[in-house]
């Protein structure tokens, strides 16, 4: 799987539009798109970034490993990742 699209993965899963996900990251969602798309490379302080936002490893992020886990080292939930990091960043889906 390309980095690329784990990004995309991760931001349906969460139920957030691309606009969303830059916001998140102090960005355009055309600067987004073209991360998420392969385009260009995201910088490593934005895979940081959405790590601590979806509270996922960035090994699994990046594509390093394949069994998500998230930042502590447990088992990754995708039902659970809309925790406090979508509220502090007036994302809450609620």
């Amino acid at each position: 799987m390309h980095i690329h699209q784990r990004l995309q993965d991760m931001r349906e899963d969460a139920d957030l539009t691309q606009a969303d996900v830059a916001r998140v990251l102090n960005t355009s969602q055309q600067q987004y798109s073209r991360w998420e798309s392969g385009a260009y490379p995201m910088p490593i302080d934005k895979y940081k970034v959405l790590a601590r936002f979806y509270n996922i490893s960035l090994d699994y992020l990046t594509g390093l490993i394949n069994t998500p886990k998230t930042l502590d080292g447990r088992p990754y939930s995708s039902t659970g990742k809309r925790g406090s990091g979508l509220e502090g960043n007036g994302l809450s889906k609620e």
